[in-house]
Formats: structure tokens, sequence, C-alpha cells
């Protein structure tokens, strides 16, 4: 994908985004062209349009009422329409885990969700859209010490939740996973967890949707220093082929993380990335490896 591809930046905020997001997946579930909806609405149909790619700087909520009312959305949908206008995290499947969840991290599940493509970094751990329920459950339960074991099924309930993203039978994203070699030698757990976790992930590479790719430790590190984890959501694209909002970015640290929206910070990070998978073992060695390093841990216990 080109720069040009992206929308323009507009200084929009991820909720805005977020609720551009869901007023366009409400109008295609009522089957409304955006001209319906628009004349429905007594608008210009470059209003609506505006206020769905996240280019609205001033939403007012009672006009988002009225769409919820002209697509006849659910109280409960609707809630969710106005939390959004009114600049709050949103509330969606994963409301249910809200109790585990922070604010941030409803957005970055938000996010996730609405992503049509995920460019995943990951140089220590397994991302959490391809963790096993045992491994989740390891490191859980040393990052949450104080949680219960019902506590702990809820979270692995949450990650299950998050991977229907990539693991959806209709229209599944699309996922490209770079690996650390580091990620797969590193025991989470113990080996048993480990190798059950290796052969999980060469599955998945083998779906369609899903490409990982392994950085093996002699390629040591490819743009001159250690990246942090990172996370590069795009999103889908209109009749014209234009994409419905720009990229984000999402790179973590243990004492936080960092959304970036600036095209040129963004397309930092992919430049990073491609060097990176350059740097990599193609689709089937990198596979092939993982195999091998599973058996290494099963050989081990």
């Amino acid at each position: 994908m080109t720069d040009e591809d992206e929308p323009a930046e507009s200084g929009s905020t991820l909720p805005r985004r977020q609720l551009g997001r869901f007023l366009r997946e409400a109008r295609e579930g009522v089957g409304f062209t955006v001209d319906q909806a628009a004349t429905l609405m007594e608008w210009n149909k470059s209003t609506l349009s505006r206020l769905e790619r996240g280019l609205t700087e001033k939403v007012r909520v009672r006009d988002v009422l009225s769409l919820c009312a002209v697509y006849g959305l659910d109280p409960g949908k609707t809630a969710t329409a106005k939390s959004l206008a009114d600049q709050k995290p949103a509330k969606s499947w994963w409301h249910a885990y809200e109790d585990l969840i922070p604010a941030q991290s409803n957005l970055f599940v938000g996010l996730e969700a609405g992503a049509k493509v995920l460019t995943i970094f990951q140089p220590l751990i397994v991302p959490g859209l391809l963790q096993t329920a045992d491994y989740a459950r390891a490191m859980d339960r040393l990052y949450f010490p104080n949680d219960s074991e019902a506590e702990l099924d809820r979270r692995i309930e949450l990650r299950t939740q998050r991977q229907h993203v990539i693991l959806r039978q209709r229209d599944p994203a699309d996922a490209f996973v770079v690996l650390q070699e580091a990620a797969l030698r590193t025991v989470v757990g113990d080996r048993h967890v480990m190798a059950a976790q290796l052969r999980h992930i060469a599955d998945l590479s083998t779906h369609a949707n899903i490409e990982v790719r392994l950085l093996p430790f002699r390629a040591g590190f490819p743009v001159g220093m250690p990246l942090p984890p990172f996370i590069i959501f795009q999103f889908g694209k209109n009749a014209r082929g234009k994409l419905t909002e720009p990229n984000v970015v999402f790179a973590e640290s243990f004492t936080g993380a960092m959304y970036f929206e600036r095209q040129t910070d963004v397309r930092i990070y992919r430049e990073a990335f491609t060097q990176v998978q350059r740097a990599t073992l193609d689709v089937q060695p990198s596979r092939d490896l993982i195999r091998e390093i599973a058996r290494e841990h099963d050989s081990d216990r």
C-alpha cells in the first residue's frame, strides 16, 4: 500500500474514528447507501461521509442519535454510539469484561476488532492473537498475581474472543506476523506449554490469511537497534479503493503504550517492519523451524 492510499490527516481522535466505523457498519447492516442515509437525514452526502471517516471535528450527539433511529438500532447499540459521540470509550462485545480492561485497553481492543490488516512485530513473547489458553494463563498468572482462577478464566475467554478477528470464517482480517526467535525459545509456563504453543503457531501459519515469519538470532538487529513490540492496524477501503480511515500504530512497553496516527510516524514503523521482514526466513522455512523448536521443547521435558 502506498501513502497515496491513505486519507489525509485530519487531526481526528481515535474515539471519533471508532464512532465513524460504528455508524458505517450500522448503515451497511441495514443495506443503506450513503446517499440513501444522507437523504433520510436531510443531509448532504459529504456530511455523512465525513462523519463515517472520522473527519467531523464537532460531532453532535443529537445527530448521532437521529442516525441510530434511522438505522433502527436497539437501545444498547444506540448507547454505544452516544458514548463514542461523547468521546468516551465504546462498549461493544467486550463490555462484559470491562472490569478486566482498563480504558486504554478498551481502545486497543476496538481497533483490533475493526482492523482488516494487522501487521505485528513481537521480539519477546507470542502475540495475544496467536496464544494458546495455557500460554496465556501462564503469562497472566504472573502479570496479575492477585487474580482468582475465575478471573484468569475470564481473561482467557476475552483473548479467545479477540482471536476471532483472524480466525472467523467470514472475512477474517489478514495478519502479517514477525516473531524474533527469542519469543519461541523463552519458556513460558513449562516446556510442555511451549511445545504446544509453537505447534499452534505453525498450524495457524497454514491459514491463507495468516503469515508468520521468524527472525532468527543470526539476523541480529536489522534496523541497527532493538525495536519495541508494535502493531500496525489497517482498516477497510471504500468503493473507490481508498482507506476509510488512517492507519494506527500501537507500540507497547512495560509502563504503558503509545498510539501513533501521523502518517510520518506510521510510515517509519511500516518501513521498519519491511526492513525486519527482509531479514526473516521465508514462510515455509519459518514454519519448519517453529516445528523444530517445538520438538526441542518436547525432548527437553
